[in-house]
This record gives structure tokens, C-alpha cells and sequence, in this order.
């Protein structure tokens, strides 16, 4: 069959054709609502707290309320989505969120001014996301082809980067032009409010029985030997453990986020340069993904997300040198670009490389290193900036990430390897996806992107390790 040429500008232009397929489409746009949202009560609850304690400490104990159930219930809510219906757990999930969402509405209409409240809802919150966020991700390859997955994740990032942008540069508005009690009510509420889109579009999908029922019961899937399976598998997955390892090396040395309060007051003058700092990155990630047409294309991805790594690396160290704001903030978009990139080929390479019955238990990982690493990256950049200075950390961090995610893949070079399957008959093949994905049909044959597409079979179960006991 003859392909019809691209157009120039599509060459470029962020590839929209899993908005095509009805479920998919209905889950972006759920997401992407209930994520602008989010940003409101993201900003809302620190100034709240910090309003009742004049304590920064205790503002400091959000990420604790956050990230200790984010690791516990990361792993078993992976675990969870490889056990049972992946839409039903992903509305029971998402139906708690919503309803932590709520309890920070009613407890601000009813002014209970209680810091410990807060902190429960918070952690109450995090634990539906560690459930819900593995879940949401492990969909996708079940609503859209697998030669169709590097689009729609980007399509994700580049909601969600947006989302971290608009969302408190919106709420930022709110506060200025409402009083402080009414302020928090009213993003509260519109949180709440928009969260139900998200609720009615994963309502929507398609029923998604996990695979392989008759291999393994469900208890034992999503209990403890289920994680440890989880673990097990990616023990034996290299090009996996790579992924996730040269992103703790990208996050954890030079995410410089901690040291932007430091840098905009002793370099800048402070005033509106912490607002560009912070906005920088994520700036940059919308922009690499109106534009990120091409990564779809990307086969050697093992290649890409290492280029991608090393790119984010030199960016974050040259803009810790600039003298101008604007020099830094354009560096530092040129940061959010590279790691976009780095985030969807690294995304893509596990969902296409895992097998269906295991993307659960490993998106959950994923969900914890993806948290954990920007946190260890703040200790990380708070700690050596005490002790060398703001700017020292800042580009030594850059460069120190460089040059070790250059000599992971040099002594590992099975991530440098790794290409994507070649997915040519799936795209042509695409074209009554819309239908399947409402039906509920896996877009690929017998229901796993990686045994019905040549050459996806690359990790464990290709060598007929297969099962969830040995992978």
C-alpha cells in the first residue's frame, strides 16, 4: 500500500492521531481537565497551611504526607491493576482522589483551620494517586495501537506539563483578586468540580479484564508475591532497569528546583524571577511537545532517551551559569524539551517492552521513581548548595549527570541497543481502531503490544520466561 506523504508541518507538529480513537480521546481530555484542576489545590493547601502555622516546617511535611504513601501503595497499586479490571479499579481509585478533593473543599466552607486535616487528606489523596496513576498509564496500549503509543503519551506529558503551568499561574489570579478564605474555597471547589470530568471519562471506558486469567489467580497477583513478581521481572529486564536508571541519574543530580529561591534572590533581585524559574521547565515541556511530531518516528529509542538524558543535563549545567533571568529561563525550557522527550521514549519503551499482565506492577515503579526522584534531587541540590554555594551545585549537579548517564550506556549498552518494533503493519492496520477501542478490543492481537508486533518480544519473555513466578 502507498503512504501518503507528510506534510511539511506535520513532520513537526505534535502528533494528534490517538485523539482519533473515541476512549482514548475521552481519557486525555478527562485527564488533562482534572489536571488543571489539581494545580489549584497543589498551590491551595501549602498557602493554607502555611496561613494557620506561620511554619514552614509544617509546609515541609506536605511532601512527607505525599511521598510515604506514594511508596507504599506505588508498588501494590501496580500490583492491583495487573489483578483485576483495570477500568473498574481505575474509577474506584479515582473516585477516592475525588473524594480527598472534596474533603479539602467541605473542611475550607467550613473554615475547621486544622493542619492536621490537611495533611491526612493529603496523604489520603496520594495514596488513590500511587493507585490510580499506574493504572491510568497501563491503559493506553489497550485503546490505541502500539505504533500509536509514543504519540499518546506525549500527547499526556504535554497535558499535564501544561496543566503544571496554566494551573497555578490561574490560581495565582484567584488568590490575588478574592479574599484569602474565599480564595481557598473557591479552588478547592473548582478542583472538585473538574475532577467529575475526569470520573465521567474513565466511566466511559471500555470493560479492561486483565490478561492472562487463567495463568495466576488475582489474590495472589495483587498481594505481596505479586509485587515481588513484579520485581522479579524487571530484575531480569535490563533494558528496563536501565530506563529507570538513567532517569534517577537525570532527576536526582540535576534537578535544580530547590536552589531557585536562593539564585532569583542573591542573583536576580528576587520579585517575579522565582515565578520564571519555577515556570521554566514545564514551559519548555509544552513547547517540546507542540512540536514533537518526530518522536514517534524515533526507532532507536534506547538511543534517543539517552541523548535525551544527556541534553537536559548540559542544558540545566549552562543555564546555572547564566547572568541574564531570560538567558536562564530559556535554557532551562530547553531542559523541559529534553526531558519531555526523555519522559515519553522512556514511558513507550515499558509499554511496549513489558508484557500486558505485568505493565501494572511495573508502571507502579515507575510511579515511584518518577516521585522519588525530583524529591532526592531537591535534598540532593539543598545539600550541596549549603555547603559550595547555589551555583556550584547547580552546575556541577548538570554535569555530573551528563557524564554518568554517558557511562551507563557505555559499560550497559544494551539500553543504546533497544529499537522500537517495527509497528508499519499495526499503523496500517489502525484505521477501524475507533470502533475496537469502544468495543473493548485490544488494538493488537491477542490482547499484548509486545507479542503482536515483530520484534517486541526483546526482554524476558521472548527467551520464554514468561510466567509471573520466573521471569
Amino acid at each position: 500500500m502507498t503512504k501518503t506523504p507528510r506534510r511539511p508541518g506535520r513532520a513537526w507538529a505534535i502528533d494528534v492521531r490517538p485523539l482519533r480513537v473515541p476512549a482514548y480521546r475521552r481519557l486525555w481530555l478527562g485527564t488533562s481537565i482534572s489536571m488543571f484542576g489539581f494545580h489549584f489545590t497543589a498551590v491551595a493547601v501549602p498557602v493554607e497551611l502555611y496561613a494557620l502555622t506561620r511554619d514552614s516546617f509544617w509546609v515541609g511535611m506536605l511532601g512527607i504526607a505525599g511521598f510515604v504513601p506514594l511508596l507504599i501503595f506505588g508498588l501494590w497499586g501496580g500490583a492491583i491493576a495487573d489483578a483485576f479490571d483495570r477500568r473498574r479499579l481505575l474509577l474506584v481509585s479515582s473516585a477516592l482522589a475525588w473524594l480527598a478533593t472534596c474533603g479539602f473543599f467541605v473542611q475550607a466552607v467550613l473554615q475547621l483551620r486544622s493542619p492536621w486535616l490537611l495533611l491526612v487528606l493529603t496523604a489520603l489523596q496520594s495514596a488513590a494517586f500511587a493507585v490510580s496513576s499506574p493504572t491510568r498509564t497501563a491503559v493506553v496500549p489497550r485503546l490505541v495501537p502500539t505504533s500509536l503509543v509514543p504519540a499518546a503519551n506525549t500527547l499526556n506529558f504535554t497535558s499535564i506539563q501544561a496543566a503544571m503551568v496554566l494551573g497555578p499561574l490561574t490560581v495565582g489570579v484567584i488568590f490575588a483578586a478574592l479574599p484569602h478564605e474565599t480564595a481557598l474555597t473557591v479552588a478547592y471547589g473548582v478542583d472538585a468540580l473538574l475532577f467529575a470530568v475526569s470520573l465521567w471519562a474513565v466511566y466511559r471506558l471500555p470493560s479492561m479484564p486483565r490478561v492472562g486469567a487463567d495463568e495466576e489467580a488475582p489474590r495472589r497477583v495483587a498481594g505481596l508475591r505479586g509485587v515481588a513478581d513484579g520485581l522479579r521481572y524487571l530484575a531480569a529486564a535490563p533494558v528496563l532497569l536501565l530506563s529507570f536508571a538513567i532517569d534517577l541519574i537525570a532527576m536526582v543530580l540535576a534537578m535544580p528546583r530547590a536552589l531557585f529561591p536562593e539564585i532569583a534572590e542573591g542573583r536576580f533581585g528576587g520579585g517575579t524571577a522565582i515565578g520564571w524559574l519555577y515556570a521554566a521547565i514545564s514551559i519548555g515541556s509544552v513547547l517540546g511537545g507542540l512540536t514533537s511530531g518526530w518522536i514517534g518516528r524515533i526507532r532507536r529509542q534506547g538511543l534517543g532517551l539517552t541523548i535525551a538524558v544527556v541534553a537536559w543535563g548540559l542544558a540545566v549545567a549552562a543555564a546555572g551559569l547564566a547572568g541574564s533571568l531570560w538567558l536562564m529561563v530559556l535554557l532551562l525550557a530547553v531542559a523541559g524539551a529534553a526531558d519531555l522527550v526523555s519522559a515519553v521514549l522512556r514511558q513507550s519503551i515499558l509499554l511496549v517492552y513489558a508484557p500486558d499482565r505485568m505493565r501494572g506492577r511495573l508502571q507502579g515503579v515507575n510511579s515511584v521513581v518518577i516521585a522519588g526522584g525530583p524529591r532526592l534531587g531537591d535534598l540532593r541540590a539543598g545539600a550541596m548548595g549549603a555547603m559550595y554555594g547555589g551555583m556550584i551545585a547547580w552546575v556541577a549537579g548538570g554535569l555530573l549527570a551528563a557524564v554518568l548517564a554517558m557511562l551507563l550506556v557505555a559499560f550497559f549498552p544494551v539500553l543504546l541497543r533497544y529499537r522500537s518494533p517495527d509497528a508499519d503493519a499495526d499503523a496500517e492496520g489502525g484505521a477501524d481502531t475507533d470502533a475496537r477501542a469502544d468495543a473493548g478490543a485490544d488494538p493488537v492481537a491477542g490482547g499484548d503490544p509486545a507479542a503482536g508486533v515483530p520484534g517486541a518480544q526483546t526482554g524476558p519473555a521472548a527467551a520464554g520466561k514468561g510466567s509471573a513466578v520466573t521471569p
